[in-house]
């Protein structure tokens, strides 16, 4: 059984906190072996790759063939049924759609002084793009990391996707081509991650390293930022539904599994303000669990990390769910953009009852690789913007450093940088001879 939490109930605020501070990661301590794979892979390169693929994916394989030809790309694509085909490019049509719009505009403007200042903003050269092989093998995922990385501008786009026993996932290599991206290596785990950051004599390194991965892959993403970008550590997912009465309780029970499913680590909280409508929930989610295929994992995760919470009413739902910063968001209410304006800690925020989750999963147009544990309280989901790069732009003329620059000289001085204060200094005094 999950969770049962009133706000009325004398202890709710010590439950309500262990809950935010649930562990809900068991993940092995794999820091030492990621770091091993680490300084192999920068040490011996491409054959260091090989080896460990041939360990963890059983898979043998030389320098000419850790990339896929476009002839095996074209035969794996020939196998995806022409519905799956059409699903695939409306998806990743709508994501594309999406991603154009968020692209950022560059400034350039005179101030009152006469300096021109701005902005611009550019690609990164290079990203690599993690995709989990084996059971985790998601085409979404490649969408939603390679488009807003084509629209950005990104020159150059590879995918490390993990190939176990030589089995590919047709719809991945699909995908792949439909966001343009050509080169698709079939290596995984912490090495691929190597690879990307560091390069080998056959895998070109990148700028940025996006993807989810397990463990492994956390941990060697955790150590190669810095050398290149990420764009975050993902953990467990999870769901957050804010429900009133007004409702289908199976529909509810339905999105709360569709997180649950994921992972035994997944977390799915309801938070309504009717306690009747509740136990509806909780018992259409323990009927869907008789017939549900991943019903193993979705129950230990709702055994184990699933809440139901009843609220005096849906200010306080919108409060709490702040506390939660919830990857997904469900407002399954009346009125849900009058309590989006309430919220302002959340990944993606689905509004009304005939927005599940499981539409921004594939084809809603939003991106849904999103923060987790509670880090949508600072951070967002992966856009265009994590391909780009802003560089500032300014431009002083003779008048201009006039106005402005004895402010900066006295600044230097403060912080006792002479070479700085004078930099700016011997311009002024040339100034002053004319």
């Amino acid at each position: 059984m999950p969770m049962f939490l009133d706000t009325l109930d004398a202890g709710f605020e010590a439950a309500f906190r262990d809950l935010l501070a649930a562990k809900r990661e068991d993940t092995p301590d794999v820091d030492d072996i990621v770091a091993g794979i680490i300084a192999d892979v920068r040490a011996r390169g491409d054959a260091a790759v090989i080896e460990l693929t041939a360990r963890f994916d059983r898979l043998e394989l030389t320098p000419e063939t850790l990339v896929f030809t476009p002839e095996e790309i074209d035969a794996e694509c020939a196998k995806v049924p022409e519905h799956e085909r059409r699903a695939l490019e409306q998806a990743a049509e709508r994501i594309r759609a999406y991603h154009v719009r968020q692209m950022p505009q560059d400034q350039r403007w005179t101030d009152p002084e006469g300096a021109s200042l701005g902005w611009r903003w550019t690609p990164v050269s290079a990203a690599g793009l993690y995709v989990p092989g084996g059971l985790a093998s998601y085409p979404s995922s490649v969408l939603m990391n390679a488009i807003p990385a084509q629209v950005a501008g990104v020159e150059r786009l590879v995918i490390c996707a993990p190939t176990p026993d030589g089995k590919a996932n047709p719809l991945v290599l699909l995908a792949a081509r439909m966001a343009g991206v050509k080169t698709i290596y079939r290596i995984g785990g912490a090495q691929a991650i190597a690879a990307m950051a560091y390069g080998t004599a056959t895998i070109a390194p990148v700028d940025k390293i996006t993807g989810p991965g397990n463990a492994f892959v956390a941990a060697a993403k955790r150590r190669v930022f810095g050398r290149v970008g990420i764009d975050m550590i993902a953990g467990p997912s999870e769901i957050l539904v804010i429900a009133d009465a007004d409702n289908d309780p199976d529909w509810v029970a339905l999105d709360l599994l569709s997180q649950a499913e994921h992972d035994e680590s997944a977390q799915s909280i309801l938070i309504t303000d009717d306690a009747g409508f509740g136990q509806r929930v909780a018992a259409a989610v323990a009927a869907r669990l008789e017939t549900l295929e991943r019903r193993k994992i979705a129950a230990a995760s709702w055994r184990d990390f699933g809440a139901v919470i009843v609220v005096r009413d849906l200010n306080e739902a919108a409060t709490l769910s702040n506390r939660v910063a919830p990857e997904h968001l469900e407002l399954c209410v009346a009125d849900p953009e009058a309590l989006a304006e309430k919220i302002t800690h959340a990944g993606a925020i689905f509004l009304g009852q005939w927005t599940p989750e499981a539409i921004g999963d594939y084809v809603g147009g939003p991106n849904h690789v999103l923060p987790t544990a509670r880090s949508a309280r600072f951070s967002s989901g992966l856009s265009v913007m994590d391909f780009l790069k802003r560089t500032t732009l300014a431009k002083m003329t003779p008048e201009a450093l006039r106005a402005i620059g004895p402010a900066a000289q006295t600044l230097a001085v403060s912080e006792s940088l002479q070479a700085h204060g004078l930099s700016v200094r011997a311009r002024l005094d040339r100034l002053n001879e004319r």
